[in-house]
């Protein structure tokens, strides 16, 4: 059963609740409880609502339609257009490492910190399922090859935490943070010059928190803190390169980067993940405020 919980902190209203498998924090520094609540349930509303339009786990959303069309060509609206535009754009800049038919590894990887590695021969035979250059897009229609997946899990919580700020702005000019999982943005600045405290997980630890001030705009969090494989002394990202279907080399831990927009943020810490021992060189070139370990 879908819920929220709201509280009252020492100076500003504290909402709660589950999306996207992430828990959800929106933080308000309004004075009004019934506003707070109100931001609480629009903001909460079009989380849930963007979960079940992409999420790879309903029967029901475009995202099925596409998936089983078995080669046949499946019309869009135009919000997933403007998604399926954004993931192009991405598999073009990332030189084809950022893929979202890549999510079919999923049936050969599971990083849960054991050291049972994919077998070879199995990986080799879905990268035939993989490649976006495959699919047919023009026009708001798409045409997937059968036996090809799309997963927009590597965008959808970046472009909900950017939607729910446009929503906190319809409701108030008080700030208000939105943190899905640790993707976040804020919808303007704090009174009296202030700034949300946010903690960033370090890796290897479920306690240690290194904490960012957050006064304006995003940040994104890629990395494998709790999702990878450890074998023979090697630990293994979940981040896979999708032309190799393996775990990309010497990825960092954890990739923290701000932007203006979370979308953005979350574009140059997945992008940088994907360049494995580059990833801080990459960052580097992208002139972005950014933290790696």
């Amino acid at each position: 059963m879908r819920k929220t919980e709201l509280k009252k902190e020492s100076d500003f209203w504290k909402g709660t609740f589950m999306a996207m498998a992430s828990p959800c924090d929106v933080l308000m520094e309004v004075e009004n409880e019934t506003l707070a609540q109100q931001i609480l349930t629009a903001i909460s509303n079009e989380a849930w609502r963007i979960e079940d339009k992409f999420s790879r786990y309903k029967k029901d959303n475009i995202i099925f339609q596409i998936n089983h069309a078995k080669g046949n060509t499946v019309p869009v609206d135009e919000e997933t257009a403007r998604l399926l535009d954004f993931a192009d754009e991405l598999f073009q800049l990332s030189e084809g490492l950022f893929d979202v038919t890549s999510g079919v590894l999923r049936q050969l990887w599971t990083f849960d910190g054991s050291d049972n590695l994919a077998d070879k021969k199995a990986v080799n035979e879905f990268l035939n399922r993989i490649g976006w250059q495959k699919v047919k897009w023009a026009d708001d229609r798409v045409t997937l090859p059968e036996g090809m997946e799309i997963d927009l899990g590597g965008i959808g919580k970046e472009y909900a935490v950017d939607r729910s700020v446009l929503i906190a702005r319809q409701h108030t000019n008080d700030s208000v943070l939105v943190n899905f999982g640790g993707d976040l943005a804020v919808s303007s600045a704090r009174k009296n010059n202030a700034y949300w405290s946010v903690g960033r997980l370090i890796t290897g630890s479920d306690e240690a928190y290194s904490m960012f001030q957050l006064y304006q705009g995003a940040i994104a969090t890629s990395g494998d803190a709790h999702r990878y494989l450890l074998k023979d002394g090697i630990r293994y990202s979940h981040i896979l390169n999708p032309k190799t279907g393996w775990p990309v080399i010497d990825a960092p831990h954890t990739v923290s980067v701000a932007a203006a927009t979370c979308v953005e943020a979350g574009m140059l810490s997945t992008l940088a993940m994907l360049q494995g021992g580059q990833a801080e060189a990459f960052l580097k070139l992208q002139e972005v405020d950014y933290w790696i370990d």
